[in-house]
């Protein structure tokens, strides 16, 4: 006879909100995308060099690449691997580095 409501469910009540985490950068991630973005770099420049030799850099080239030498092919493809390791050895030092000072202070 009389209708009776449904009694509200216990548990879980509407959107659980998500907790701020700590910003993190991913070492892999950070590591291929400086070591892509430096090699391509570097492709650049030897192009923009071949094309303007009068506005070349390629002596930069010489004092940041050890072994490096204008230009043989050898030569090119040592600075493309160096180039890539150095955007490499930025990530393993700055990536760390950061996670541990966020984790610390963020």
């Amino acid at each position: 006879m009389g209708e009776t409501s449904p009694s509200p469910v216990r548990g879980d009540a509407g959107t659980p909100l998500r907790l701020a985490s700590t910003p993190r950068i991913p070492v892999m991630a950070l590591g291929m995308s400086l070591g892509l973005f430096l090699a391509i770099t570097y492709v650049l420049c030897v192009g923009f060099d071949l094309l303007f030799p009068g506005m070349a850099m390629y002596q930069t080239w010489l004092r940041l690449l050890p072994g490096f030498t204008w230009l043989t092919w050898p030569s090119f493809f040592l600075g493309l691997v160096e180039t890539f390791a150095y955007g490499w050895f930025v990530a393993f030092v700055f990536g760390p580095l950061f996670n541990v000072f966020a984790n610390r202070w963020g």
